[in-house]
């Protein structure tokens, strides 16, 4: 704002350098002076009447447009989800009051395994993670070993979320979430000669609105919040209901239930360990889940009811899960996941067991499978921890309809300790070993100290 101070100083400076030599020397003269003076003064009220016109133009403006409300600012305000989220531009399309983050890790792991009895193929699951059905089995005697070293950063992962706040106060919600897995499979996208090129893996995409969700997520019959803490990226996957897929899913309360995308996984009679996938399946895979919580920790119960169908052939099946956590103290906790039932192969243990097999008249009969495990986890000091895990899955095989060359049992062993010189950063070695057994009974081993550099962002 300019003052009348500095108004009437712009104005004698302005009026000065104007004037010719002559008039400055006129301007000895009183009576000219005084003269000069009067014509300033009249001057500087005429830029002092202008100014008030242009505040009040101004003051008008503002009135015209009222300042941005707090909904509106919040369509440009990061707002962090379960970390502090990086910044993300305002998108044009974007509901009012909606609020964007994004973050994800970077991970580099590197791994030593030694097999007891064949190799795992490289590129495979096996040799990024450990996979329960992987571990090569041999008569005795008959088995080689084997030994090799991977290292790469393909369950490196980001998402994006926006959350949105009606007037009317409902509530939605859009994530989306990937990573450079890929499947496991890296033969379209590059190889480890030169590029190490790896394919984006879509985890999660899903809306929800108030109790409502659609789209893919880990399923209802999981529960993510019981998994320990392990260097592997899933650790105890034999004894672990695993499932990410599309689904309809109604939450109320400590309530929960969905409609998934259903499919069947098919041992033919006497197939020697071969599988195939139904695709005809019509109605979804349907689970109900009650869960509590409190500062002791959680617990959740699930269950499962599919409907499987080939070649005009039907067959039922049915499951039941608990999990949760147990806080032992300030520094440790006990997690644990107990599943079992019929027709559970593809959910649990990365489909270590298929979910049906077939008989001599190619009817469809579900199979029967369990697992667990148990973790402890006990905090060391602020910035250092560490798990002992323990993970086992038996399945109940019909060997005169399944054949001989079926999994029958797996389990595995692994501690580890994790280390934090920063909040966001871990710096972990695990160490594991692994069995696995076939009906006619064949096993081997596997044995694998694991690293690995997590930065989350």
């Amino acid at each position: 704002m300019i003052s009348n101070k500095q108004l009437t100083a712009l104005a004698v400076t302005t009026a000065l350098a104007a004037m010719p030599l002559s008039a400055i020397a006129q301007a000895m003269d009183a009576t000219a002076m005084e003269a000069r003076m009067l014509q300033l003064e009249q001057e500087m009220q005429q830029m002092r009447a202008e100014l008030q016109q242009y505040q009040q133009r101004e003051s008008a403006n503002a009135a015209a447009s009222p300042a941005p409300s707090a909904s509106a600012l919040d369509a440009t305000r990061v707002v962090p989800a379960a970390a502090p989220a990086a910044p993300v531009a305002t998108l044009p399309n974007a509901m009012p009051g909606t609020k964007f983050s994004f973050g994800g890790f970077i991970k580099l792991d590197s791994m030593y395994t030694r097999t007891s009895d064949g190799e795992i193929a490289d590129g495979s699951a096996g040799r990024l993670f450990y996979f329960p059905g992987a571990t090569p089995v041999a008569a005795d005697g008959n088995g080689r070993s084997a030994s090799y070293t991977d290292v790469h950063a393909q369950f490196s992962r980001f998402w994006f979320g926006a959350d949105t706040t009606t007037d009317n106060g409902d509530k939605l919600k859009a994530y989306i979430e990937a990573d450079m897995y890929g499947g496991g499979s890296n033969a379209f996208a590059g190889n480890e000669v030169i590029t190490n090129t790896y394919a984006l893996t879509l985890r999660q995409a899903y809306v929800s609105w108030n109790n409502w969700l659609a789209g893919q997520t880990w399923s209802n019959f999981q529960d993510v919040a019981a998994l320990p803490d392990t260097v592997d990226f899933t650790g105890p996957s034999e004894g672990t209901i695993f499932s990410r897929q599309a689904q309809l899913r109604y939450t109320r309360g400590a309530w929960s239930f969905s409609a998934e995308n259903p499919q069947t996984t098919i041992t033919p009679f006497a197939g020697k360990g071969a599988r195939f996938n139904s695709g005809a399946d019509t109605v979804p895979d349907l689970t109900a889940r009650w869960s509590t919580r409190g500062d002791w920790g959680h617990f959740t119960a699930a269950a499962l009811l599919r409907s499987f169908r080939y070649d005009g052939d039907t067959e039922t099946g049915a499951a039941l899960s608990v999990s949760g956590r147990f806080n032992m103290g300030a520094n440790d906790d006990l997690r644990y996941m107990v599943s079992g039932g019929s027709g559970v192969g593809r959910y649990l243990g990365f489909a270590l067991g298929s979910d049906t097999v077939l008989d001599e008249h190619g009817r469809l009969h579900a199979m029967d499978g369990y697992g667990g495990f148990a973790a402890w986890r006990h905090a060391f000091t602020p910035k250092l921890r560490g798990n002992l895990v323990y993970s086992v899955a038996v399945l109940d095989n019909d060997a005169a309809l399944t054949g001989y060359e079926v999994t029958e049992k797996a389990q595995s062993v692994r501690a580890n300790l994790i280390y934090s010189p920063f909040p966001k950063l871990d710096l972990g070695v695990e160490l594991s070993h692994a069995t696995r057994r076939i009906e006619n009974g064949e096993e081997g081993d596997m044995n694998r100290l694991h690293t690995h550099v997590k930065y989350n962002f």
